[in-house]
């Protein structure tokens, strides 16, 4: 494989406009709600700030004069939306930008390219090392979307190995999921949920990383076993010789790119654990990292501001999501309707014990992700309804959030919507009905991981707060 093959491949439009439009299904539950403001008694809780948050006093909930949302209102409402979540829709814009930069300098592709070709690693230890690359990159957003550009590199090593291509594909696609469903260090879904939750921004690392690590963990060993398993029935493998013209090698100014791109992420966990650092300065990092990685990628200025935008360009659709899904929100604001809903759901759960109504916010999260595909899309849409509702249950929002993230996790590997995945299982080859056999066990095994650690967390009464 040339170093064109992996950089210049996309899914096919088809694919990746396969399913349905996740921006449809939120205006149809935006003028839902606008309905919803003339029919719910409106109704608002008295709120109390404690550290600069907002918590809802709990048994407050008092009538107010009804104010049904028009119309017009449901389109300045989106306006609005995008305005208010303007922070971390640019982060998310900056983050498409920088990756692009990466890719275009080709250190990944040259990496993972030249280790594709070894011959004298084990199975074992091929499973090992891309668990823990895609497993880094997946967790870090490094890579999500573009994953599936890396799956022909799974599909040779599968092919050099005398593997099936299911075990190709989920080389490289089921080790980053397995980093991106409890993403520790990824600014569109868990900074995020942790910014529409008013926490601080990629807060309670320590037991996230152990779930992260876990999932991982579970993936590595699931593939090393179905290997195994694999040979037992037949499937040996071959000697192979590899051809030099197919192998890219990785320069010094390649691993000194990877180096700082490791290093500045590093940084940044440094900076806001010591200097509460938040999603401007996260942006402002990754505008710094793209100049110096195209610098040393021998990019010009042009090539690096054009492909920057470019990286942008392809994170448009669900950086506006966010705004979209904050549409709602303000709706239900406006009409003074949120409170209601979130006093109906509490009194509801509240003969509930706490650790039930977790697992019930994990369960909704991961079923209604199975109709808004988008995880930062969803966020921004349980996210303000799930926050009140954890302060009345006595909840810690870092616990409520990370239900809200598992729920959407646990989903990615199975969820027929995803673009995301239908174009690996299309680029592999695999029908989606041998995939779901394939990667049960794994997801299973995850189910309970997110159970326990969601337990954990309401145990320990997991924070800030």
């Amino acid at each position: 494989m040339t170093q064109s093959h992996v950089d210049s491949y996309s899914p096919p439009v088809s694919l990746q406009d396969k399913g349905q439009s996740p921006y449809l299904l939120l205006f149809i539950i935006l003028v839902l709600a606008a309905i919803a403001t003339w029919i719910i008694p409106a109704g608002v809780y008295d709120y109390e700030t404690r550290d600069g948050i907002k918590f809802a006093v709990k048994g407050s909930l008092h009538a107010v004069a009804q104010s049904g949302v028009y119309p017009l209102e449901i389109f300045t409402a989106i306006a609005k939306g995008m305005v208010k979540q303007a922070s971390i829709i640019f982060l998310i814009l900056f983050t498409g930008g920088v990756l692009a930069v990466i890719e275009k300098t080709g250190a990944i592709a040259t990496a993972l390219n030249s280790l594709s070709h070894s011959t004298k690693l084990s199975d074992k230890w091929l499973v090992l090392i891309f668990a823990a690359i895609f497993g880094l990159l997946g967790t870090t957003g490094v890579v999500v979307n573009a994953v599936v550009a890396f799956v022909p590199i799974g599909l040779l090593i599968a092919r050099s190995m005398g593997l099936p291509p299911i075990l190709g594909a989920s080389l490289v696609y089921l080790t980053c999921a397995a980093g991106f469903n409890v993403a520790i260090l990824n600014p569109a879904t868990t900074g995020l949920t942790q910014h529409l939750a008013q926490l601080p921004l990629f807060s309670g690392m320590l037991l996230r990383s152990i779930t992260c690590l876990l999932f991982i963990i579970t993936a590595a060993a699931y593939l090393i076993w179905s290997i195994r398993r694999t040979r037992q029935l037949g499937f040996l493998r071959p000697t192979q010789e590899t051809s030099g013209k197919d192998v890219l090698n990785v320069t010094g100014r390649h691993k000194w790119i990877l180096a700082i791109t490791v290093l500045a992420l590093i940084l940044f966990i440094a900076g806001t654990i010591q200097f509460h650092w938040g999603t401007n300065e996260m942006s402002a990092m990754f505008i710094l990292l793209t100049i110096i990685v195209g610098l040393i990628g021998r990019l010009s200025g042009s090539e690096i501001a054009n492909t920057f935008l470019t990286g942008c360009s392809k994170l448009v659709k669900g950086a506006f999501i966010v705004g979209m899904a904050a549409a709602i929100s303000l709706v239900l604001q406006q009409g003074n309707v949120l409170d209601p809903i979130v006093g109906s759901l509490s009194n509801l759960l509240e003969p509930v014990p706490i650790h039930a109504a977790t697992l019930g916010m994990f369960i909704s999260a991961a079923l209604i992700h199975f109709g808004i595909s988008s995880g930062s899309g969803e966020s921004a849409l349980l996210i303000p309804i799930f926050s009140p509702l954890g302060d009345n249950l006595g909840l810690t929002r870092q616990v409520m959030v990370q239900a809200v993230l598992l729920g959407e996790g646990i989903v990615n590997c199975m969820n027929p919507t995803s673009g995301v995945l239908m174009a690996v299982l299309a680029t592999a080859g695999v029908p989606y009905g041998k995939w779901l056999r394939f990667v049960a066990p794994v997801i299973a095994i995850w189910f309970v991981i997110c159970v326990i650690m969601l337990l954990i967390g309401v145990a320990i009464n997991w924070g800030p707060f």
